[in-house]
């Protein structure tokens, strides 16, 4: 069934126009397919002006808004309910929805319903967008260049359907990173990525899944659920929930990756001994040196490459890589990225570090006598207890800056357990640009400023992009003072 078949003359509803370019795309395309849409959403016009602008007169003419609020009704009456991030799992609207029979989609479940091209997914909770670029860039060299879509703002699923569509290029494969909340309806596709890696599980987004990290993973195991043995599955062989999906026994082929030798009954890619090692059956081969590579990138980093070059091999299995290659590899947005450096000063941007397992990564790549850490924000009914144990044993009460927030209060809370603080109170600034100007009294002119908040951003900023844009201008700023 084509898209026009699927949807020419259904009534459709977006439901979460957004801020991010999601909501639109999801919109555009459904528009040009035929179908009557409308578009709901709790922000007003206003709050959505940026996002309205995006649409042509036609679109603007063709398409019904509902916005600054919604109607249960709505989700009743129309055909094809297309949900947005966001929307709780609870929601009563959605809920109306489910008891009508609607036909329930989101933008993932679309993307795989209609594109005919060769996917590899990517999902986890660390390292995902990093292990999605490298997959990309490392691609890009057969394919030219490739822009993962899904969890990526600048490419939503829909506008990278619509973009294939036009060129009618079959034969790139498309790279997708995929949040937790995507991949749970993203089987309604009906198809799966020819490759799914999961990078690892740690608890991340709990507020969403009642507190319980095992449906969190019960929705990250989606990626392969329709997977048959023509597919390939890669898992990293040091997460302890591998062991959770391999107990929903998965069709595919499985490759795993590892810090450490694998088992006699693995195949895939492991890092020992400085290098990075290839092994299939009892065959093991050397690929190239790692150890200039993991210095500057991070243990985190050399999990990611592994996971990159292991996807990458299923579609090209005489890709060679040295490690000259892999140290070009590009750094990406707000992901450890360094935003300043200039005469022994360097300023790093982890805003995209929204749980504290980022933080910890963060603070075993940048700790050292002379580094401060900015950290805090909003709470996501995560336990601060391993990054406070890092904390302590890697910085110092005076080097680390606390920007006030709910998840702010828990890390406290776990660190004054430890009794990081001794005598003397911790103090937590309402502002960033507090933090940033309490980072640079510190260190002055020379050392290391690392942002990496280890929680969400909601409670002062628009999202996570949002914020770590403000820290790039404060940082430009206060540091231009001299």
């Amino acid at each position: 069934m084509s898209p026009n078949e699927y949807l020419k003359g259904k009534k459709v509803l977006v439901v979460v126009l957004g801020i991010h370019g999601g909501g639109v795309a999801t919109a555009k395309w459904l528009f040009a397919h035929g179908a009557k849409v409308s578009v709901t959403d709790l922000r007003t016009a206003d709050e959505l002006a940026a996002s309205l602008k995006k649409f042509t007169p036609k679109e603007r003419s063709g398409i019904s808004f509902v916005l600054g609020g919604q109607h249960e009704k709505d989700f009743q009456t129309h055909d094809i309910v297309v949900l947005g991030p966001g929307v709780p799992r609870e929601s009563k609207y959605l809920a109306a929805a489910v008891k009508a029979k609607r036909d329930i989609q989101n933008d993932a479940s679309l993307f795989f319903k209609f594109t005919e091209n060769q996917v590899i997914a990517v999902t986890g909770t660390r390292g995902k967008t990093t292990t999605t670029h490298w997959i990309a860039e490392l691609l890009s060299k057969k394919y030219g260049p490739i822009v993962p879509t899904g969890n990526n703002p600048k490419n939503p699923f829909l506008a990278e359907l619509r973009a294939l569509e036009k060129t009618k290029d079959k034969k790139r494969p498309v790279v997708v990173e995929a949040s937790s909340w995507q991949l749970e309806y993203a089987a309604r596709g009906g198809k799966a990525p020819h490759v799914a890696v999961i990078t690892n599980i740690f608890p991340d987004h709990l507020n969403r899944y009642g507190g319980s990290i095992e449906a969190y993973a019960k929705a990250k195991a989606e990626i392969f659920r329709l997977q048959d043995a023509n597919d390939t599955l890669i898992l990293n062989a040091d997460n302890r929930f591998t062991s959770f999906f391999l107990k929903r026994k998965p069709k595919a082929r499985i490759q795993y990756f590892s810090m450490k030798p694998l088992a006699k009954n693995r195949d895939g890619m492991f890092a020992d001994k400085g290098a990075l090692w290839w092994k299939e059956g009892k065959e093991v081969k050397k690929i190239c040196s790692i150890k200039t590579f993991a210095k500057e990138r991070g243990e985190h980093s050399v999990a990611n490459v592994m996971a990159a070059i292991l996807s990458v091999r299923v579609l090209e299995p005489r890709l060679n890589v040295t490690e000259s290659q892999l140290r070009k590899l590009p750094g990406v947005y707000m992901r450890q990225e360094v935003v300043l450096e200039r005469k022994g000063l360097k300023v790093v941007n982890d805003s995209t570090a929204t749980s504290p397992d980022g933080t910890i990564a963060a603070i075993k790549t940048f700790a050292g006598k002379s580094t401060v850490f900015i950290v805090g924000g909003t709470n996501k009914d995560l336990s601060f207890d391993d990054l406070a144990k890092e904390v302590k044993c890697s910085v110092p009460p005076s080097h680390l800056v606390l920007l006030g927030g709910s998840a702010t209060d828990g890390l406290v809370h776990a660190l004054s357990k430890k009794k990081y603080f001794g005598k003397t109170a911790p103090q937590r600034l309402e502002t960033l640009k507090e933090c940033v100007e309490r980072a640079r009294g510190i260190i002055g002119t020379k050392g290391t400023i690392v942002f990496s908040p280890g929680a969400a951003s909601f409670e002062k900023f628009k999202n996570e992009f949002d914020r770590g844009e403000q820290f790039n201008k404060l940082a430009k700023e206060i540091f231009a003072r001299g």
